[in-house]
């Protein structure tokens, strides 16, 4: 006769899950909104909207890490990898001027391993904080024979605001406008697949040394949050005509989408000191440039479009918010050409 089983011998345990329930609230706590009316705990968390708002448009978003999770689960460091999950959600909502307002999480693993789920949420918890968001539930899935042992995955939910007469389109682009860069913090989240395939390739250790630091500090640096320097210049009336993320695809891929048909892109790839670890990922993978311009944000993490009348006023303002910003070209009217033309 067989003897009974039970959850655990199927590989879930449920008594680990719930201390991790337990501790998550604790660490969300801190990301609480005077919105949030039941957050994480219940089958649902209830959100009102901010009374600052007459006529509110909801923009919502969702987004991975992608492979970069396996870099950051070699290397042992997984806070940053909450940190990405934020940004690449936050940064895309922000592209349309909405303020985020609440994010959730969704983490699998095959055995869950609470120490390193709750690290990875406070990197998480920690980036809502930076955006201004809470953190307000998710989902933790334990799933035997799912993922290999150590290995996890992770997803994230954003709901943001905007007001309907204050949505950035793009609509009012025109030839002359300016194109401001945001820096990055390095490859950001994406084209990671062949960054480890470099690695691979060149026998490379992420503890190897690079630059000051190792090659783990270099492709493992968090995704930058841009959301509360941009709405900082929002808030100030300062006429942002569009934005753009740049993440997979980089500008090419990326920068049009906010265009008018009848526009395009020059880009003086003069104007910014491409980070170094960008160099080093060409050369190691012997990639051409305009493969290098498709797949990593070359250090242009987002793009600002304004009229060249606004330009000394969002420098300025983007400085004092300890970014460094910087002039990285204009929009020209639109020809046969490529939607963007580098010179």
């Amino acid at each position: 006769m067989n003897t009974p089983l039970n959850y655990r011998d199927a590989g879930v345990d449920l008594e680990a899950g719930d201390a991790l329930v337990e501790d998550i609230k604790k660490i969300v706590r801190a990301t609480r909104r005077p919105e949030v009316l039941a957050g994480v705990g219940g089958f649902g968390a209830l959100v009102s909207l901010p009374k600052k708002y007459r006529n509110p448009v909801l923009v919502s978003g969702t987004d991975g890490v992608g492979t970069k999770l396996k870099l950051g689960i070699e290397a042992g460091r997984v806070e940053g990898l909450g940190q990405d999950l934020v940004a690449m959600c936050v940064n895309d909502v922000l592209v349309s001027g909405a303020e985020p307002l609440f994010f959730l999480d969704y983490y699998a693993t095959g055995r869950l391993e609470p120490r390193v789920a709750a690290r990875v949420i406070r990197g998480i918890a920690q980036a809502c904080k930076l955006a201004g968001c809470a953190l307000v539930g998710g989902e933790t899935a334990e799933m035997p024979g799912m993922y290999a042992p150590g290995d996890f995955d992770l997803a994230g939910f954003c709901v943001a605001l905007v007001e309907r007469n204050r949505i950035v389109d793009g609509r009012s682009i025109e030839p002359g406008d300016v194109l401001v860069g945001l820096p990055s913090s390095g490859p950001h989240s994406n084209g990671y697949s062949l960054i480890r395939k470099i690695l691979a390739r060149g026998g490379h250790t992420l503890d190897a040394a690079f630059g000051r630091g190792t090659l783990a500090d270099a492709l493992l640096a968090p995704t930058r949050i841009y959301v509360k320097p941009v709405l900082g210049l929002l808030a100030a009336g300062v006429p942002v005509r569009g934005m753009a993320h740049i993440t997979g695809g980089g500008i090419p891929g990326n920068l049009p989408r906010c265009f008018p048909r009848a526009c395009a892109a020059v880009i003086e790839t003069k104007s910014w000191r491409r980070p170094e670890i960008f160099d080093w990922l060409q050369a190691q993978g012997e990639i051409e440039p305009d493969e290098m311009w498709r797949v990593f944000n070359c250090g242009v993490g987002f793009i600002l479009v304004l009229p060249r009348r606004a330009l000394d006023r969002a420098l300025a303002r983007l400085k004092r918010a300890r970014l460094q910003p910087w002039v990285l070209g204009e929009v020209v009217k639109r020809g046969a050409a490529e939607e963007v033309r580098y010179v």
